[in-house]
């Protein structure tokens, strides 16, 4: 595989940082000791033009080439936030905070990009600036949009930007990336369905909110199989479901449900939003309950603009020798979606080998993928601005 020799060399000490990083993991905003440890490594590989607290607790570090004639500025963007779940991987770098785990792999994204950074501030092979952006609360936070919203595409006049994430079942070390819409947008609802409890004895006096609930979750799934194109792709989940008792006997008065909707195209996305809310609204009456649901939205659609899909295809492809730039669609959300509203650029996904999912007790970050990740980063800032002889 034709990485680069320097990440082979530094390969043990980029696998130091990603276990330590795994062994103390933060949430969301809380990322202020991970934002440390950046910044530290980061002044240890000479890079002065450092800023922190961006989007609250990112790091955005500047690395300039040995020349500027093309005045190109390219961002390179890894998450630094862990996850709420308790760890069962039994490693000897397991994390050491309860409750607390990097189970989708941002301490490899991290890592690898402070290893990009190491070989680029020594090398300086580039005609430009690399803009390295570590942000916080990519799991449900909304870091990148914080970033944005704190000025990071104009105050450091980023031109294009790119993104990583790590694939489960795809072979370690290879690429996947599509142009358009590569990962979906995330909505969100909550629903209360209120009928009147009473003795289950006696259903006919009581309004049962749990025969309408049970109707508006059977409803909600004709939104994919009967409103919207088969060849469009919705996902609509309810994920959970309770009432106001636990009584064997008792019919509530009150019953809650919640879940997602994901969608690639933004005409669907409206559309599912204005069926479901009447779906839910019109079968609860339907059962003479009362529903209110308050729909919210979340991350945009990932959308991989053509050109820079093309150029991180090429990028891959030097490093890896293959690529595939056709890669199915992946209904899960990523909040670099909202650093890709704002400039042109693309997000692709790197190989995890075999094991555990992300999200799960058991997922580890496959170390063997660190050369081949820093190659790419790297590989897009010399090939995005080749240094001119």
């Amino acid at each position: 595989m034709p990485i680069k020799n320097r990440f082979a060399e530094t390969h043990a000490e980029i696998t130091r940082w990603r276990r330590h990083l795994h062994m103390h993991p933060e949430l969301g905003f809380d990322v202020d000791n991970t934002a440390k440890f950046v910044e530290e490594r980061l002044r240890e590989f000479g890079i002065t033009d450092i800023t922190t607290g961006i989007g609250q607790t990112g790091v955005v570090a500047v690395i300039r080439g040995r020349t500027d004639t093309l005045g190109r500025v390219i961002g390179l963007r890894a998450d630094m936030d862990a996850l709420p779940i308790h760890e069962q991987t039994g490693l000897e770098y397991a994390s050491t905070i309860p409750g607390k785990m990097h189970a989708c792999g941002h301490d490899g994204h991290t890592a690898m990009l402070l290893g990009a950074a190491q070989y680029l501030a020594e090398t300086r092979n580039f005609d430009g600036t690399a803009v390295m952006i570590f942000q916080p609360a990519e799991e449900g936070g909304g870091g990148g949009l914080e970033m944005c919203k704190d000025g990071l595409m104009e105050r450091w006049g980023i031109d294009e930007v790119y993104g990583m994430h790590n694939m489960p079942f795809f072979p370690v070390g290879e690429f996947a990336i599509r142009s358009g819409p590569l990962l979906a947008a995330a909505d969100e609802f909550y629903l209360t369905i209120t009928g009147r409890g009473g003795h289950a004895a006696a259903p006919h006096e009581a309004i049962d909110p749990n025969v309408a609930a049970a109707h508006v979750i059977l409803a909600l799934q004709t939104v994919a199989s009967r409103v919207i194109d088969p060849l469009e792709n919705v996902v609509v989940s309810v994920c959970s479901l309770h009432s106001d008792t636990d009584a064997h006997n008792i019919i509530p008065q009150v019953v809650k449900m919640n879940g997602t909707v994901r969608t690639l195209d933004p005409k669907v996305r409206d559309l599912v939003e204005e069926k479901i809310k009447k779906l839910v609204i019109l079968t609860a009456q339907a059962h003479d309950c009362v529903a209110e649901l308050d729909y919210r939205r979340g991350y945009p659609v990932t959308v991989n603009t053509d050109a820079n899909t093309d150029y991180a295809s090429d990028a891959a492809l030097a490093v890896a020798g293959s690529v595939d730039s056709n890669t199915p669609p992946i209904m899960a959300a990523e909040d670099f979606a909202y650093m890709l509203e704002e400039r042109p650029g693309a997000y692709i996904m790197l190989g995890n080998g075999d094991g555990a999912t992300v999200h799960h007790p058991e997922y580890n970050f496959n170390d063997d993928a660190i050369p081949v990740g820093c190659s790419w980063y790297a590989e897009m800032v010399e090939q995005r601005m080749p240094l001119t002889t």
